[in-house]
């Protein structure tokens, strides 16, 4: 776990980073700069490319890291590497095309309830064509073992830009047009520096060399678009179903909640990057002892940390809101649905990455597009009825269902499963702290209110954690810290 301790700890310093400079745009700067409508506007737009987004790659971003591996020779490893560059083109440009003769077509079916939409349409497809060659160079990144400067690039680069154009617009430099199309411009100019990156790590040789095992290649990344999308369509479909059901504004208020939500979700983005490779490494060498001590002990870590996050969230959240423009109050249930979802996410450790790299992914295809359909049915139904609270309910229960799937066959065809005696402590201790903490209602200033809580949280739950030593890693982890703090304070 040594590689995956040290550059998932740099991930996730750099994935907060990321996420604190985007709490920054979104809680505060577009939420004060901006009109509800265009904030609703731009969530859109970018929601809906990340829905395209795993079929415009054509799936190479997984077909990188599971099949790398493989090839054993610095040619048959070239000859892959090239096939994938040019493989998404393969959809890009049809799409492309059929997007130039239909745009009246698309656009205003896009737009749905709301008509300022359609001048924007366009963009949707620049922005995902952008967002699939970023993932696909940096998996490219990833297989060479080197995911920082990747994370960095996804998670930050571009919230530092946002931030940047939003006090330009406060300025009066740019108007909310010029900021639309300059987000959009960021995203190209990330994915210009990410394929420079990667072509530092291991530039390409156009010579042609034949790629053995080409045909489960191919069959590998034409089915792994369908899983890649149904992952996505879980998670941005209900911004891209609102707008056909609600006004614009409201996608703003759904967005602004789930991006508190998913905050829950940075550790395991963060161990992904670096946890997939290795998986996959695993899985290719029939390693099933390592896999298994790999799946218990990334599940375990994953919930101890995104529990912690849970509590600090739930627990300040009434604070926190109190920060905000009173219209988006109305996201509040959904932080609560949202953040639950992804606490049950992070008890799978790396169950996708097993799935995503196994002779089994076939199977997981089938069950992701049922539940993909299951969670169109279910924002259909409950998003007339319930506005923003019916598309999180519809979310979570999706995604319920999916890692409940997902934990289910691993389990069947693999022999395996994440839970241990630790879970359960883990599961009573966050229990037990929502229980001690969630009444406490103190009289102060939100800020001191959320900094007093946050710290009691801290101690209680880190004490304990430590005490029962529930995790070996953490464990590890608070023991270099507190060695390496010691060294540097010895009259301490």
């Amino acid at each position: 776990m040594g590689i995956v301790t040290t550059q998932s700890i740099k991930n996730t310093i750099v994935t907060y980073l990321g996420f604190g400079l985007g709490a920054i745009n979104v809680l505060f700067l577009f939420t004060e700069f901006i009109s509800d409508e265009y904030f609703g506007l731009i969530t859109y737009i970018f929601s809906t490319a990340n829905v395209m987004m795993p079929i415009l790659a054509f799936g190479v971003h997984n077909t990188l890291i599971k099949f790398y591996s493989t090839y054993k020779t610095r040619q048959t490893q070239n000859g892959f590497l090239i096939l994938m560059l040019f493989l998404p083109l393969s959809i890009i440009i049809p799409t492309a095309i059929i997007g130039y003769f239909a745009f009246d077509v698309i656009s205003n079916w896009l737009s749905g309830t709301n008509a300022i939409v359609g001048d924007y349409v366009w963009l949707i497809f620049i922005s995902a064509v952008a967002f699939s060659y970023f993932e696909v160079f940096y998996a490219w990144s990833r297989v060479q073992m080197q995911s920082v400067f990747g994370n960095f690039m996804k998670e930050v680069f571009h919230r530092a830009g946002t931030m940047i154009l939003l006090l330009c617009l406060y300025l009066g430099y740019i108007n909310v047009e010029e900021l639309i199309y300059s987000i959009t411009g960021i995203y190209i100019l990330r994915v210009i520096i990410m394929k420079l990156y990667a072509f530092s790590l291991r530039f390409p040789s156009f010579k042609t060399t034949r790629i053995p095992n080409l045909s489960s290649v191919l069959k590998y990344t034409s089915l792994i678009i369908i899983a890649g999308s149904v992952a996505n369509v879980i998670l941005e479909v209900d911004k891209f179903m609102l707008n056909r059901f609600v006004a614009i504004e409201y996608v703003a208020y759904y967005g602004v909640a789930i991006y508190i939500a998913s905050v829950i979700g940075v550790p395991s983005r963060s161990m992904h990057q670096i946890i997939s490779p290795l998986t996959a490494k695993f899985l290719n060498e029939k390693n099933k002892v390592e896999l298994d001590k790999l799946y218990k002990r990334s599940s375990l870590s994953l919930f101890i940390i995104s529990g912690f996050i849970f509590l600090l969230i739930i627990l300040n959240i009434n604070e926190l809101y109190s920060f905000i423009n009173a219209n988006y109050a109305d996201g509040l249930l959904v932080v609560f649905v949202i953040s639950l979802s992804k606490l049950t996410d992070s008890l799978l450790g790396n169950n996708n990455a097993i799935l995503f790299n196994s002779d089994y992914y076939r199977m997981v295809l089938v069950l992701g597009m049922f539940l993909a359909v299951l969670t169109v049915v279910l924002n259909i139904v409950f998003i007339p009825i319930y506005g923003i609270n019916g598309a999180a309910f519809a979310t979570f229960l999706a995604i319920l269902f999916y890692n409940i799937a997902k934990l289910w066959f691993v389990n069947v065809k693999l022999k395996m499963q994440p839970f241990t005696i630790s879970t359960l402590k883990v599961l009573g201790l966050l229990i037990a702290c929502l229980g001690i903490f969630y009444f406490w209602d103190l009289p102060w200033h939100p800020i001191v209110n959320i900094g007093l809580k946050s710290f009691l949280i801290t101690i209680f739950y880190g004490a304990l954690v430590y005490k029962l030593n529930l995790s070996e890693d953490i464990s590890q982890l608070i023991n270099n810290t507190l060695k390496r703090f010691k060294r540097e304070n010895p009259a301490m």
